[in-house]
């Protein structure tokens, strides 16, 4: 599960005995466990297979109608599970490889990074994760008191709500491409903080439900535990970890490399679940570690498939959760808890944020898309009921309301960005662009600032020819303003922006984006609005051009097709073919994409 899945070892075991028979729902849970030992082979295939059958259909689906597959993930979880159509009625069995999927996710993510790009994050790491925290926690727990939960409960309600789903909101982060964007980092900030607020919860909520026990020496302990495994996983990983990947790579056998790399990986979450803290925790500070090794790229690639898969079966053990029947016996309650948990997280998280001074867009877009309540609380709450501090059917009702809120997770964070981008650009940004764009006329619109962009706009600066570019990364932004760079923060395909960004009086455009659905949408839209407009587009292959020239664009670049093109020319040219010769190929082979593309319409 997320991290701080197993804690400490007497609690780990209860743990996982109150989760199993939480997820089920109901007595059989016990005896199901008494034969899981006598499962065959087969029967642990059989389940494996219909994972992976639902996974592939829905996803297929879902993707068609540009849904984003982690709601396909846990939809077909739902429809396959126990409280579903009953093809899966024990998740015991795949639970534990679903978690790894959590921990690769945490891991690629460290690969990302490095300790000194770690350290700038200290100030939100330690500065609005510990506010969210704290006030998330407290808002959330008084409700909870004010529902008639007693005070010990209330307390450990509040702290299991207040922390987020790492593995959603990072993974739909990866899938956008901005964990390494402003709200990527601050939200990795404020995860990675609640990923550490697990040691003092997981020790203290047995102690709440025991009499006579030193909360103080217990949480001292557990804190000096993680530290000194912390400080050996950095001490030993910079030590050993370069010279060991040089060795293994110098034996050129790529299995052995992937070993090494599952070796660190897990050999690092184990220490940190040994010391009470988690596997995933391990694994992103072994990410870090191997980040500063020239061996990043190849681990990244090697390990990908992994983390695919064995993440998409952690989304779907999620979606397994829903109970159907707790929904209709106690439908107002769960609406209830999973409304507040939402409205209570997103109006604290958006308010900590504003009063850290950070913008009022990616303030409330922070709230939105941490509102939910994460894996964590799974934990957590059984830890509580066999403890004795919540009774059974409370905390069932809570496990599911966890779980609604992970599955609202995907439209929150889209509610999010699309309330970023007004803040940021319709509620007070346009008059800005407006008035600075007022003096442009025959200029050029960049529309993307990623690396093609940014070669483009540097082409067009070199020969005296004005631009002005718009781009969704506020950091890519904030860096070219810092060079007094004309590149603004704005949606490519919004028609308020590009009339403030004066594209009627723009010479031409360049589509530059690396979303093939933004191309698609902001080429249409310079069409509609700006019939004589010539626009020129990247794409990503044939295919894609074939769909950028029926919206209209004037000029295509297939990326891929131009790339192979470029490498056949220097192979040729190795192998002593004529430039006049080679010249002739390409312009052929680019004929034959162009010819596979319908007409532009006119006008």
């Amino acid at each position: 599960m997320r991290a701080g899945a197993i804690i400490v070892p007497e609690a780990a075991t209860a743990a996982a005995q109150a989760l199993r028979v939480d997820y089920d729902g109901d007595g059989a849970a016990a005896n199901r466990r008494g034969v899981r030992g006598t499962m065959t082979d087969t029967h642990f295939l059989g389940q494996i297979l219909i994972f992976l059958a639902a996974a592939v259909a829905t996803v297929t689906l879902f993707r068609r109608i540009n849904v984003p597959p982690v709601i396909g993930y846990l939809v077909a979880g739902a429809a396959i599970g126990p409280h579903g159509a009953g093809l899966i009625g024990d998740t015991a069995t795949v639970r534990g490889l679903a978690e790894l999927g959590v921990v690769f996710l945490m891991f690629s993510i460290g690969l990302g990074l490095t300790l000194q790009r770690l350290a700038t994050m200290r100030g939100h790491l330690f500065g609005l994760g510990l506010a969210q925290v704290a006030a998330s926690g407290l808002a959330l727990g008084l409700a909870a008191y004010a529902l008639g939960i007693e005070p010990r409960a209330a307390i450990v309600v509040g702290a299991g709500l207040a922390l987020s789903s790492t593995a959603m909101v990072l993974q739909l982060l990866a899938d956008k491409g901005e964990l390494v964007g402003r709200a990527g980092r601050v939200a990795l900030s404020i995860l990675l903080f609640q990923d550490l607020a697990v040691v003092p919860l997981i020790v203290l909520v047995p102690l709440l439900g025991a009499a006579g026990t030193t909360v103080g020496t217990a949480l001292g302990i557990a804190l000096l535990k993680a530290a000194v495994a912390l400080l050996g996983i950095v001490v030993v990983g910079r030590l050993v970890l370069r010279p060991l990947f040089r060795v293994i790579a110098a034996r050129r056998t790529p299995e052995l490399l992937v070993g090494l790399a599952l070796l660190v990986v897990l050999g690092a979450g184990f220490a940190t679940e040994a010391a009470g803290l988690s596997l995933a925790l391990g694994a992103f500070l072994a990410g870090l570690l191997v980040a500063e090794t020239e061996f990043r790229h190849q681990v990244e690639a090697d390990l990908a498939p992994f983390r695919g898969i064995l993440l998409s079966l952690f989304f779907m053990t999620v979606g397994m959760t829903v109970d159907f029947s707790l929904i209709a016996r106690e439908g107002w309650a769960v609406a209830t808890v999973v409304g507040g948990i939402l409205v209570l997280k997103a109006v604290t998280i958006a308010g900590v944020c504003r009063a850290l001074r950070l913008p009022t867009g990616l303030a409330l877009r922070q709230g939105l898309m941490l509102a939910e309540s994460g894996e964590f609380a799974f934990i957590l709450f059984a830890l509580a009921m066999t403890a004795g501090l919540i009774d059974g059917e409370t905390g069932r009702v809570l496990v599911l309301a966890v779980a609604l809120t992970m599955v609202a997770t995907p439209l929150l964070a889209v509610a999010g960005r699309r309330v970023e981008n007004w803040f940021e650009v319709e509620a007070g940004g346009l008059d800005r662009l407006a008035a600075e764009s007022h003096d442009l006329n025959e200029h050029v619109l960049v529309l993307g600032y990623g690396r093609v962009g940014e070669t483009v706009a540097r082409l067009l600066a070199a020969r005296g020819l004005p631009f002005l570019a718009l781009d969704l990364d506020p950091a890519r932004v904030a860096a070219a303003r810092s060079h007094d760079l004309p590149v603004y923060y704005g949606d490519a395909s919004s028609r308020l922006v590009l009339r403030a960004a004066g594209a009627e009086r723009a010479r031409l455009a360049a589509v530059t984006l690396n979303d093939g659905a933004a191309t698609a949408r902001t080429v249409t839209v310079l069409r509609n609005r700006f019939p004589d407009m010539p626009i020129f587009a990247r794409a990503r292959d044939a295919a894609h051009c074939n769909e950028l020239a029926r919206l209209g664009a004037t000029g295509i670049v297939p990326e891929i097709v131009e790339v192979s093109l470029l490498l056949g020319a220097q192979v040729l040219r190795g192998a002593g073919i004529a430039e006049e010769e080679i010249a002739h190929v390409l312009a052929e082979e680019r004929g034959h994409v162009i010819e596979s593309q319908p007409a532009a319409p006119d006008g």
